[in-house]
């Protein structure tokens, strides 16, 4: 047994009801364990067992329902020959449309009369209606057969609701024809021509506004894919090759021009540059490249020219693996989605069996064949399964595809859903509220020397070793752009320290047993190095001969976004934690000086996971914020695990987000971003409901019970296209999220 997921782009579906089809028919294969279809995204996302039924038995299961499976490439072709064409088709419309209906409603709206025989005009009508609906005939075809399929869609409704219009026009026509001689009023034969061709027209008009917003919605995917460039420079036999970008290999040295985009991802060789990583990162500085540094696929090059040896090509590099996170997104729902996917199952045969009391209705209470057969076509053109179908997935593309262009990846509209509902938030210490290694927090000079003596002699003894520790005071040197001389016979004394011949002087680094066998006296700076210590601070003492110059203190520091991202988290209104290995008085310190409401020290990795369920178990949703590798346990069991995820690894398979920036100040970010999405969703499906809980009963003629006015047909099918346009244009105001 081998369990796949995988996604399938699906074509000629046109509402939501067309989705739940789609997800009938795939759910009721054998050998499928789930299948989810999103109308927006127009993808299927399906599990199932290959031992049992293989992809081309899922594309027959498809096309039974009436629809079919698309490649990637083919359904962006489809998608453009589709919307040339449903544009041909609304040009053609509105040109026969728009005549008939003036040629229908002018006499009424201006209370005159055509200086033609009204059996003439009444065949103009009939050859203009019979030649929209003739131009709009998939309307007819598809809603046809999704009634054989007893599946019925949106295309039934409105084949449904014109025919009945047009084929009671046709018979008043007859009536007319066959009455004799004489005048004849619109009154005595009313023929409801106009209807059969302003309705399809504006259904058409409105699919056609959706189905640009919905491309607009899913540009995020389209910005990322142009992100690749197709070529690349490779070093080949010492001269640069352009090369397509499928050609490069891992372990080629690829040469970046200035102003090039990077084709790959890999380790600079060669070179120096700045390069801009805002459309991975979101991070608006260009970063700095040197040999050893990382650089990624789809970023620009600045002024500098470099070489770097590729190391993830393909499916492998950052940006692909992006693209393919935010297509999961987009293509995933939302718990919240799943009364609205119910609804929209039995949503059309709700419709048909409304419109059928409505006419029966109508007819009992002694209004006229006409009347009530209007208001049973103004109920199943008015409705609109679109707009419940649009409401989350729409959303939801728009979102993530936001937040990715931020650097704040959603694995699944789950995880969206979740981060907006979190009341605690449990921040990792080491690489994500600090660091992640040492550097120098505190020089304290001995009287009578000087700081950056003490820097320099530190720098110089250093040079030898490898530990973390040295690397801080090297950092710290050249910082200050100091010129650190040689040293000579270096050697490091376990438990104690290292020293150094520096500039013909014997120089000490190291704990206080050293500078006593040493014969150096700290008794000065004993009381501040336990200060230091008992911050939590690893402190050495720094002496030339046996004279002490001071003591350096190093500690894994506060990042500097730190403090403010924890009093965001706050003013958002969650509670603040941290876990942590290290003992109390490290803890406490940065605890302090993060502002975090709590902290709890001395957690093995493997016990974080532990620590996360008791906040769990106190009701609030939790969210764990690490650095995806010791912390993964962690990240799994909590409600949303937030990875600090560099920009060139992004496949962090316990996390539900992963932060591209690797900063913690992007968490409240990624809540802002959920809460703004699920505002959204929230407004989309109130509309979409209400919309639907006040339009059919009005259609039905509620209104004329009470004396008011019967609703239009014609007014019904702009509101049911106006319904869609608008889910759709609401969700696409998250594309100008802010960062602040």
């Amino acid at each position: 047994m081998s369990v796949k997921t995988e996604s399938f782009p699906i074509g000629g579906m046109h509402c939501a009801a067309c989705a739940a089809g789609v997800e009938y028919a795939l759910s009721h294969t054998a050998g499928v364990s789930s299948a989810q279809v999103n109308f927006a995204a127009e993808k299927a996302a399906v599990t199932y067992d290959d031992a049992v039924v293989t992809r081309e038995g899922l594309a027959a299961a498809v096309e039974d329902a009436g629809f079919y499976i698309d490649s990637e490439a083919e359904r962006r072709e489809t998608r453009e020959r589709e919307a040339r064409l449903e544009k041909r088709r609304l040009i053609a419309c509105a040109a026969l449309a728009i005549p008939l209906f003036i040629l229908a409603m002018a006499p009424m709206m201006f209370n005159f009369t055509w200086p033609i025989p009204h059996k003439i005009e009444a065949l103009m009508e009939f050859a203009l209606a019979t030649a929209v609906m003739a131009v709009c005939h998939e309307f007819y075809t598809d809603g046809a057969k999704s009634l054989l399929r007893r599946r019925p869609n949106m295309n039934a409704l409105v084949a449904m609701g014109t025919l009945a219009s047009w084929a009671y026009s046709v018979g008043s026509m007859i009536a007319m024809f066959t009455a004799g001689s004489g005048m004849h009023s619109h009154m005595d034969y009313p023929l409801y021509f106009d209807s059969c061709a302003m309705i399809p027209t504006l259904v058409l008009l409105g699919r056609t506004m959706e189905g640009r917003a919905r491309r607009r919605s899913g540009g995020a995917i389209e910005r990322l894919m142009g992100l690749k460039p197709k070529t690349g420079f490779v070093l080949r036999d010492g001269a640069e090759e352009e090369v397509p970008l499928s050609d490069i290999s891992a372990g080629d040295i690829v040469c970046v021009r200035p102003g090039a985009r990077i084709p790959v991802d890999g380790v600079v060789t060669e070179g120096e540059s700045a390069v801009d990583e805002s459309m991975l990162t979101g991070e608006s500085m260009p970063v700095d490249k040197a040999p050893g540094a990382s650089v990624s696929g789809g970023t620009i090059n600045g002024h500098g020219y470099f070489r770097f040896r590729a190391e993830r090509v393909g499916r492998d590099t950052a940006l692909s693996q992006i693209i393919k996170l935010v297509e999961d997104a987009q293509g995933s729902k939302a718990p919240i989605a799943k009364l609205a996917d119910r609804i929209a199952a039995v949503f059309v045969p709700v419709v048909f069996s409304i419109a059928a009391i409505t006419l029966i209705g109508w007819l009992l209470a002694g209004a006229g064949f006409a009347e009530a057969l209007k208001s049973a076509v103004a109920v199943l053109v008015i409705a609109c399964p679109c707009s419940l179908g649009l409401a989350t997935p729409t959303a939801i593309m728009v979102g993530t595809g936001r937040a990715a262009e931020l650097g704040v990846l959603f694995k699944d509209a789950e995880a969206l859903e979740m981060t907006e509902k979190l009341g605690t938030v449990i921040l990792d210490k080491t690489g994500t509220l600090t660091e992640g290694h040492p550097a120098v927090s505190d020089m304290v000079s001995a009287q009578g020397a000087d700081e950056n003596a003490l820097l320099r002699c530190a720098a110089c003894v250093e040079q030898g070793s490898e530990h973390p520790l040295a690397k801080a005071v090297l950092a710290a040197a050249e910082a200050k752009g100091m010129e650190v001389p040689e040293a000579t016979g270096f050697k490091a004394v376990s438990g104690r320290g290292v020293f150094a011949v520096c500039e013909g002087e014997e120089v000490r680094l190291g704990n206080a047993a050293m500078m006593q066998e040493a014969g150096v006296e700290t008794a000065a700076l004993r009381e501040k190095a336990d200060a230091l210590s008992r911050e939590g601070k690893t402190v050495s003492y720094v002496a030339r001969e046996k004279t002490l110059l001071g003591l350096i203190a190093m500690a894994d520091t506060l990042r500097k976004t730190s403090k403010a991202a924890v009093a965001e988290i706050k003013a958002l209104g969650m509670h603040v934690e941290m876990l942590t290995g290290d003992n109390a008085l490290a803890a406490e310190a940065i605890a302090h000086e993060a502002g975090v409401d709590g902290f709890t020290a001395n957690v093995l990795p493997g016990d974080k996971a532990e620590a996360v369920k008791k906040h769990m178990a106190g009701g609030r949703r939790v969210a764990m914020v690490g650095d995806g590798i010791n912390d993964a346990p962690a990240l799994e069991t909590a409600d949303v695990g937030i990875a600090i995820g560099s920009g060139t690894d992004v496949a962090m398979e316990s996390a539900d987000v992963v932060l591209m920036r690797s900063d913690v100040e992007d968490v409240p970010l990624a809540v802002k971003v959920s809460r703004a999405t699920m505002r959204i969703i929230r407004q989309n499906l109130f509309w979409a409901f209400g919309y639907n809980v006040i339009g059919i009963p009005i259609a039905a003629g509620v209104l004329k019970i009470f004396g008011g006015p019967a609703l239009s047909p014609m007014i019904a099918a702009a509101a049911m296209s106006l319904s869609s346009v608008t889910v759709v244009s609401n969700a696409l105001r998250l594309k100008f999220f802010k960062r602040k």
